[in-house]
C-alpha cells in the first residue's frame, strides 16, 4: 500500500500531474476494480470500469476536491458499474450481486423514473445518509458493504465471522427499518 495521503494525490490532480492516475491506481485500484467486480462480475467489465473512474477523475479534479478522495472515486465506479450492468452487457454474461442488490433495496428506496423524482430522489439519499448516522457500526457497516460496495452475504460474514442468517437478519431489519425511516420523513415507498 501507497505512503501518500489524499491531499497529496489531490495536489497532484491540481496540478494536473499525470502520475496523480498510477498514485490513484496503487492506493484505491483494488478496492475500486473489487467493487466494480462485485458488481458486474466480469473482470474486463470492471477494469474498464475503474479505467473509466480515473479519466473522470482527471476530468473534474479540479474543479472538485473531494474531502474523501477514496469515497469519492468508488462512488463513481460504483455508478459506472451499475450502468455498464443496467445496459444489459455485464447481466448477460452472469450479472455479478448487481440484479440481487437493486432487487433487495427495490422495496425500500423509490428509484427515480423521471426528471421531476429526481429532486425527491435527492430528498431521499439525504434521509438515507441521517439513517446511517444513526445506525450502531456494525449494522451500518454490514449494510454499507452490501449495498454500496455490492459484497456478497458471504464475503460479509466472513469479515465479521458471523452465519449467512445472522447477516440476511441485519440486512433485512436494517432495511425494514430504513423503509418506516424513510416514510416517517414522508417519502413515498
Amino acid at each position: 500500500m501507497i505512503k501518500i495521503n489524499d491531499q497529496q494525490i489531490l495536489n497532484l490532480f491540481l496540478d494536473r500531474d499525470e502520475n496523480a492516475l498510477g498514485i490513484t491506481v496503487q492506493k484505491y485500484g483494488r478496492i475500486l476494480f473489487k467493487v466494480a467486480h462485485n458488481i458486474l462480475n466480469n473482470n474486463q467489465d470492471a477494469e474498464e470500469c475503474v479505467n473509466d473512474t480515473l479519466m473522470q477523475a482527471w476530468k473534474v479534479i479540479p474543479p472538485k476536491q473531494p474531502e474523501f478522495l477514496g469515497a469519492y472515486l468508488a462512488k463513481i465506479v460504483r455508478n459506472f458499474s451499475l450502468q455498464r450492468w443496467r445496459s444489459g452487457g455485464a447481466a448477460k454474461r452472469g450479472g455479478g450481486q448487481g440484479n440481487l442488490i437493486l432487487d433487495e433495496l427495490q422495496e425500500t428506496i423509490p428509484h427515480p423514473n423521471s426528471a421531476e423524482q429526481g429532486f425527491e430522489y435527492a430528498q431521499t439519499l439525504r434521509s438515507i445518509n441521517v439513517y446511517l448516522d444513526k445506525m450502531d457500526a456494525d449494522s451500518r457497516i454490514v449494510f454499507v458493504r452490501r449495498y454500496f460496495f455490492g459484497d456478497s452475504v458471504q464475503d460479509i460474514c466472513t469479515r465479521f465471522n458471523a452465519s449467512p442468517s445472522k447477516i440476511k437478519s441485519m440486512l433485512f431489519r436494517a432495511r425494514q427499518r430504513l423503509k418506516t425511516h424513510l416514510e416517517k420523513e414522508g417519502i413515498v415507498i
